[in-house]
């Protein structure tokens, strides 16, 4: 099953999410301390955990504020759903469903599953019951007689009823209790253990639904560990830092009859077999010491028991040889994001080659790694995670949102006691706080692309970049002009920046500027021509393009077209002939509004999400204005 949205209600300081979209892939919860993300995760993990029996508990997880107010109004907090699921089935769920109830039963790809505070879970499921009847029918081979009577029936407990009857009733009709007797037989494999359809239905959609793995930084694995307890406990018992050092084992397929061996060799080259596959897998993903190796030993302690006597305890010790210092360490000494990184691991590792249905929840992974280190563990999700599941994770770094798959991202902001906490896919967020993660990523990738890139358009904001790249990549797609693949695209963040960006790096990058025509002109920008930083030619506005003294980028897209965005990013219904005035098309629309601006983001937002229906309806002169716009930029490319 594929994790299609999620809904939240009535969990800490989680009133009601709405429903989130989650991504088929990776989705990000982007938001800072307190706010809701983990609060979302635990939720979550209690609808179906992988680990123990994680249950709803009304004194700790209701809201405090409304606990008491809703047991005064009669609810029934038992039957309070908190968490609500919306599962798409894949290809393999429905040929399982229809291995068990044959073809055409199960009506619908989509499934809910909600679980109450009192533990009760709820499946939601469309099914042809009728379609039912007929498959069990046509399996049981009926004679005629027979046929025609059960061929009337649409209700499966009328198909049970008629098979008893004739099971039952028919001793002098051989022909017809053997008939009975095969229905019996076959709604016997129907049903299973169950005594309705409806109930044999959710416990086979129950089997396809996910288990929900979640991992934070109280489940790091423990510098020693009692190897024989851990080996003999039944996972229910395994505390979660057992469950990730029992996992490492498994990491290497470590066999306990070799572990445990009296002989010294023989146990030495197991726990090395598993140190070496062990030091491979991190390394993969560890870039920022490619010189550590785990080493592995198992040392005896006698204790003395609460008898008296005394027993002698195999204990599992992990370190670290740091081979660039020459120098081992416990693994307890080592920095807190190694231990972090190299534990979920080893926890992960236990999903990572069987193919039981799971989905990943990691809450603040990475907090302690360097930023570098954040990116190498980007790339293990994209590379090893999400090949394998779906992940979720909680982040309020921004090393740990790219910035290149802003879709994955959903913020979470804490709306106060009447609102509660709020997930959203809509990034533009009012609170700065919350925003800071998105804004540092897209700072971080700007400066990376700008120590590699040579050439480079810089443009105000990221609306600016959304439009030029998106046409351009558009026209590419007509076979028409578009922008050389040697330049790289920058917003700035603003007109004002843009002099101090080119007085900063103008020396040592070639840079071409495009920028909006307004009264109060570029002064500075010419300036900084004069002294040598950019040539002017390379100073390319908007209103050269359009011929006209006033215009803005937005001004590029004829004014239906525009509408076209600022309606579907605002649910608004203006026309054309609602604009008046000879300024720029966000000018007007303002002035119409009655506002003194609107955020710009929002309709080039508005592109982004549905940019296949939104682009095949531009105007040919929207097209022709971005092309000569392009034509004049790859004019630049090289000038000096």
């Amino acid at each position: 099953m594929i994790l299609k949205s999620v809904q939240t209600k009535l969990f800490r300081n989680v009133l009601d999410s709405t429903e989130v979209e989650i991504q088929p892939d990776v989705t990000c919860l982007v938001g800072k301390n307190e706010s809701g993300k983990t609060a979302f995760l635990e939720a979550l993990r209690r609808l179906h955990p992988a680990q123990g029996n994680e249950s709803f508990n009304i004194g700790r997880h209701y809201p405090a504020w409304l606990e008491k107010r809703h047991r005064l109004e009669g609810k029934d907090l038992d039957d309070v759903r908190p968490i609500r699921a919306t599962f798409e089935l894949e290809e393999k769920d429905k040929e399982q469903f229809a291995g068990r109830f044959g073809e055409g039963v199960l009506t619908s790809d989509e499934i809910t599953v909600a679980r109450a505070y009192g533990g009760t879970r709820y499946y939601g499921y469309q099914v042809d019951e009728a379609q039912a009847v007929k498959n069990v029918i046509s399996e049981a081979g009926l004679p005629s007689e027979v046929g025609v009577q059960a061929n009337k029936i649409s209700e499966f407990d009328a198909l049970v009823q008629l098979a008893n009857d004739l099971s039952e009733n028919s001793e002098d009709d051989e022909q017809k209790t053997e008939a009975g007797e095969a229905l019996q037989s076959i709604i016997a494999e129907f049903l299973g253990d169950h005594t309705s359809l409806s109930g044999a239905a959710i416990n086979e959609i129950s089997s396809l639904v996910p288990e929900f793995f979640y991992f934070s930084q109280y489940s790091t694995l423990p510098g020693i560990v009692k190897i024989r307890e851990l080996l003999s406990k039944d996972d229910e018992e395994l505390d979660e830092d057992e469950r990730t050092a029992r996992s490492l084992l498994e990491l290497a397929a470590a066999e306990d009859e070799y572990l445990l061996n009296p002989d010294y060799e023989t146990r030495k080259r197991e726990l090395e077999n598993v140190a070496n596959a062990i030091t491979d897998d991190v390394l993969k993903y560890w870039t920022t010491n490619t010189e550590l190796r785990v080493q592995i030993d198992i040392t005896q302690k006698t204790e003395q028991r609460q008898n008296g006597q005394y027993a002698v305890v195999d204990e599992l010790h992990v370190r670290m040889y740091d081979n660039r210092h020459l120098l081992s360490l416990p693994f307890g000494e080592r920095s807190s994001g190694f231990q972090w990184f190299f534990s979920f691991l080893a926890a992960f590792s236990r999903y990572e080659h069987d193919d039981s249905p799971v989905i990943i929840l990691l809450d603040e992974p990475g907090l302690g790694l360097h930023a570098r280190a954040q990116k190498d563990f980007l790339r293990f999700i994209d590379e090893r995670l999400a090949q394998r599941c779906q992940v979720i994770y909680t982040t309020h770094s921004p090393f740990m949102v790219q910035s290149g798959n802003l879709e994955r991202a959903r913020v979470v902001e804490d709306k106060g006691r009447e609102n509660g906490a709020v997930v959203t896919s809509d990034i533009l967020t009012t609170d700065p706080d919350t925003l800071f993660p998105l804004q540092g990523a897209l700072g971080y990738d700007i400066a990376q692309h700008l120590l590699i890139t040579q050439n480079n358009v810089v443009v105000e904001g990221t609306s600016d970049f959304v439009y030029l790249n998106t046409l351009s990549d558009h026209l590419e797609e007509l076979g028409r002009t578009t922008l050389d693949k040697l330049w790289s695209v920058q917003p700035v963040g603003g007109a004002d920046l843009i002099p101090t960006f080119v007085a900063l790096l103008g020396m040592h990058l070639d840079m071409t500027v495009l920028v909006d025509s307004r009264k109060e002109g570029h002064q500075r920008l010419g300036a900084l021509a004069q002294q040598g930083y950019l040539s002017a030619t390379r100073i390319i506005t908007v209103g050269e393009i359009l011929g006209r003294k006033l215009a803005d980028i937005e001004d590029l897209f004829t004014p239906g077209d525009y509408l076209s965005l600022y309606n579907a990013a605002y649910s608004k219904r203006l026309k054309v002939s609602d604009l008046k005035g000879t300024d720029t098309i966000v000018r007007k629309i303002a002035r119409y509004e009655g506002i003194d601006r609107f955020d710009h983001g929002k309709p080039a937002d508005a592109l982004l999400r549905d940019k296949v229906a939104i682009l095949s309806s531009l105007s040919d002169t929207t097209l022709a204005n971005f092309e000569k716009l392009i034509q004049r930029i790859n004019s630049t490319l090289g000038s000096s």
